[in-house]
């Protein structure tokens, strides 16, 4: 009896360590307007994207929409959420519990993204978000909103969006934040509560969108409310010019 147990410890053991760095995968291709999409995934690495785990070449998800509505709400370590998308007019929700998890989004890159209303609720440590909104084609009015909990977390988010409002409320130390915001209006409300972060807020003012927002002025606006010992916080405003 003794000599059957082992052999089936043995056999079963790889089968746990392989399922626990892949459990769920939604992989996404898709064309059309008013999508709807509510994903909930429990486990030890989720994933929404266009590749799978064996390929591993982080090939990005593909979504064209107008009014999309997102409703994603993974819990486990190592969750991974890539894009592209282009879609108007539409609202996203992003809830992520779990350390080690990346976000890598790219809206409107390649077609229009205005009026977008997006949200992040994160608690854990040792993120990373590279995302970027704009950087090509038009996006006018957005409305973005983080709420993080967690320590050492390095996030590079680029809103190139017309009159922007992006509300930033951080709890947790040893993390590196880099943020843009260009064109239009811009207000930045940055509450941190931590010690020993890297805090870059860049914002370059341009041209309020032509129609549909309330942009009077280009105006930039940072408003901090800061807990810390050990922070460093830059922040460059300009009237037009480069990125840096």
């Amino acid at each position: 009896m003794n000599k059957i147990l082992s052999i089936l410890l043995l056999m079963s053991t790889p089968f746990v360590f392989a399922a626990a760095t892949d459990d769920n995968e939604i992989m996404i291709t898709q064309v059309g307007d008013t999508l709807k999409l509510y994903v909930d995934q429990v486990g030890f690495g989720n994933k929404v994207g266009l590749n799978d785990f064996s390929s591993g070449s982080g090939s990005n998800m593909t979504i064209t929409g107008v009014t999309l509505d997102f409703n994603i709400d993974m819990i486990g370590n190592k969750n991974l959420l890539f894009g592209p998308l282009v879609a108007d007019t539409s609202n996203y929700a992003i809830s992520m519990t779990g350390d080690s998890n990346a976000i890598d989004w790219n809206i409107g890159s390649t077609g229009s993204s205005d009026d977008s209303d997006i949200n992040f609720a994160m608690t854990g440590d040792s993120n990373t978000f590279d995302i970027d909104q704009g950087a090509v084609a038009s996006a006018e009015r957005l409305n973005a909103d983080l709420v993080l909990i967690g320590s050492s977390n390095v996030f590079d988010i680029d809103w190139e969006s017309d009159d922007v409002t992006w509300n930033f409320d951080v709890t947790g130390s040893s993390s590196n934040f880099n943020t843009l915001q260009k064109d239009g209006s811009q207000t930045l409300n940055f509450d941190f509560t931590g010690d020993s972060a890297d805090v870059d807020i860049t914002q370059i003012s341009g041209t309020c969108a032509a129609s549909g927002g309330g942009c009077a002025t280009p105006n930039a606006n940072v408003n901090l409310n800061v807990n810390s010992d050990n922070a460093i916080i830059q922040i460059t405003q300009k009237d037009s010019g480069s990125d840096s």
